[in-house]
């Protein structure tokens, strides 16, 4: 049976419970359970056809890892085993994490830099979000006015993860789903 891959990137562990809560949504019979990219291999990646993928917001709209102050290795890490993949004919919908108060200059920035990668090497990105409901002065991860990856501010505005998670899974289950066939 065919899944969703879906894989995190994390420094505290909060990516990690909101990809586990994703997962637990969507449930087992179509999303895999979700793995650190400091456990995998680039095959490990591969292997799926529909992706969701997410990312923690460290320094300044990098993609976080040793260089920018992790402790662990992260995604810069995992990337940097990876000689130019062909992601074309895979389908990838995003997460980040921010703070918009502490980091409004710059709130979850590090999710353009991951969607960037792989949408050059010829990822289908699904899943944009409206940035209505969040107060910041910059994101990198706007475009066109809208997220290109659902945003979770789990510091400040947590109260509202749940209904965002239910909200973008009703939007990217669907179309994840039809790589699953």
């Amino acid at each position: 049976m065919k899944q969703i891959g879906i894989f995190f990137g994390t420094e505290t562990g909060t990516t990690r419970l909101v990809a586990k809560k994703l997962q637990k949504k969507l449930g087992d019979d179509i999303a895999a359970k979700p793995v650190n990219v400091n456990r995998i291999t680039g095959a490990d990646l591969m292997q799926y056809d529909a992706l969701i993928l997410g990312t923690p917001s460290y320094g300044e709209g990098d993609i976080p890892g040793r260089h920018v102050g992790c402790l662990e290795s992260n995604w810069a890490e995992f990337l940097a085993t990876l000689d130019k993949p062909d992601f074309s004919g895979k389908r990838i919908a995003f997460f980040g994490l921010g703070a918009q108060e502490r980091y409004s200059e710059r709130f979850a920035s590090s999710l353009f830099a991951l969607y960037k990668v792989f949408k050059d090497w010829g990822a289908e990105i699904v899943g944009e979000w409206p940035n209505e409901g969040y107060a910041f002065q910059h994101s990198a991860a706007l475009v066109d006015g809208r997220f290109v990856g659902l945003i979770i501010d789990q510091r400040t505005q947590g109260m509202h993860t749940d209904e965002r998670l239910d909200a973008w899974i009703a939007q990217v289950k669907p179309l994840l789903a039809e790589k699953l066939t």
